[in-house]
């Protein structure tokens, strides 16, 4: 049994890790803005934002902190910001940083180009995307004692596109995973799987890694 903080463990990708973790025996804490209306069996639900030095310390106490939250500038600023206090925090613990990434940061060919740079990439979805690649940069260049690994989700990922609970996933490194149409997508359930087998397994440190189905 492992202890896990989900900050922003109410929204689409962390409720899916609350949930997963805790079906499987694991002690979850999910921390959001607000109370949620409704709330997964078993989960410990705090309120508490990643900009506040008291969230960070309540979190850093678990084991794994995972951080499940929009990356792009809000009115506390972009994630990348908050990163460096809460690693500094995760390292005093001796504790373990799990990332929820994104999509636009992952490779289409092996030498590239990141997805994010394609010519067919969204406008509107570029702000998120790019602020996700901010984040991953800063986990490759940050503290070698931070104990971290990232996963970034298929192409179509999220509540607009829910996909197939297939009860499985396929991995590709920093390559986005497609299927043979050249479809991309994944579900939360499956990619949640893959969240916590990585918590459970520690197969990639230091490492961002693609899902998909």
């Amino acid at each position: 049994m492992t202890t896990i903080a989900v900050l922003g463990g109410t929204g689409y990708a962390g409720g899916h890790i609350a949930r997963e973790a805790v079906a499987r025996g694991h002690e979850v804490t999910a921390f959001a803005r607000h109370a949620p209306a409704e709330r997964v069996p078993g989960v410990t639900y705090e309120t508490g934002a990643i900009q506040d030095l008291e969230t960070v310390r309540r979190a850093t106490a678990h084991q794994v902190v995972v951080v499940a939250l929009p990356a792009r500038a809000t009115d506390t600023g972009p994630l990348v910001d908050a990163l460096p206090a809460l690693a500094g925090s995760v390292v005093a613990a001796a504790g373990r940083l799990g990332v929820v990434g994104g999509a636009g940061s992952s490779l289409v060919a092996p030498d590239g180009p990141r997805l994010v740079d394609t010519p067919g990439f969204h406008d509107d979805w570029k702000p998120e995307a790019l602020a996700h690649a901010d984040v991953l940069e800063w986990l490759r260049g940050s503290d070698e004692r931070l104990d971290w690994f990232c996963v970034s989700p298929s192409a179509l990922f999220g509540a607009y596109a829910p996909g197939e609970d297939l009860g499985t996933y396929r991995t590709g490194g920093d390559l986005l995973v497609t299927k043979d149409d050249g479809s991309s997508e994944i579900s939360g359930a499956d990619y949640a799987r893959a969240f916590v087998d990585e918590i459970e397994r520690r197969e990639h440190p230091r490492q961002r890694f693609t899902v998909g189905h």
